[in-house]
């Protein structure tokens, strides 16, 4: 199935290929991404809260021709990614193995999160009170065919967190096309190693994401225009400088 890109909503999403597109959020430009099937669809991040989520839901399923998103891959446990998931209520989530109990335990701290970062009290907290957490928790790879498009969930960190997940979007060629590789990569600033971090695996988690992707694919970063394998390679080198890991 191929998106449909008729106003209201075309003109704040970029198109990646006929059945993939993302939308670079506003106040913390982060990515969320959707990929169209034949027969499901899957959005890729959920916002950083109940409102942002419900509104990625109604502009991905108009996008869609009125069908719904049917799957939802959380990249990582950061409040700007995963706070909207509640408005996803029906839908089959995906998350790296171990982060369900990240949201679970630290429901409070990414909701203080949120807040330092300048959302609303009120909104961080319902989000995170009705946080969804992953049903299908990924250990290596998970491969779903949403109907002529095949994707693949990879846990392939830890490294920004301890629960890194890539998503590689593949069409009839086989190869992967698309990367959506959440915070891993980052392209409008340099990447953030928070407290939840492991510096010495990000290099390595980055290795993993070039293995799978190729040379000839789009890398989607979680906040950032879309790069290249080189820029990829060129940022693990960096980190790989910056933390001393080989």
């Amino acid at each position: 199935m191929r998106l449909t890109w008729e106003e209201p909503y075309a003109s704040e999403w970029e198109r990646l290929s006929p059945y993939a597109a993302r939308r670079r959020l506003p106040r913390w430009d982060c990515t969320a991404g959707l990929v169209a099937g034949e027969h499901a669809a899957l959005l890729v991040d959920a916002g950083s809260s109940l409102r942002e989520g419900a509104e990625l839901r109604r502009q991905a399923e108009a996008l869609l021709g009125g069908r719904r998103v049917t799957h939802l891959a959380l990249t990582h446990p950061h409040f700007d990614h995963v706070l909207g998931a509640a408005a996803f209520s029906g839908v089959e989530v995906f998350g790296a193995v171990g982060v369900d109990g990240v949201l679970t335990r630290g429901r409070d701290e990414l909701a203080a999160d949120a807040v330092r970062h300048g959302l609303d009290a009120r909104a961080a907290g319902e989000a995170a009170d009705l946080l969804v957490r992953p049903h299908h928790p990924v250990c290596g790879e998970w491969t779903l065919d949403l109907g002529g498009v095949q994707v693949l969930l990879a846990n392939v960190g830890p490294g920004h967190t301890g629960h890194d997940l890539a998503v590689l979007v593949s069409g009839s060629g086989g190869s992967p096309e698309i990367v959506f590789c959440g915070d891993l990569v980052e392209e409008s600033g340099d990447p953030q190693a928070g407290p939840d971090a492991m510096p010495a695996q990000w290099p390595h988690a980055l290795d993993r994401l070039l293995d799978l992707g190729g040379e000839g694919a789009v890398y989607v970063p979680g906040h950032g225009s879309v790069v290249n394998a080189a820029f990829v390679r060129e940022q693990r080198a960096t980190l790989a400088a910056l933390f001393g890991v080989s």
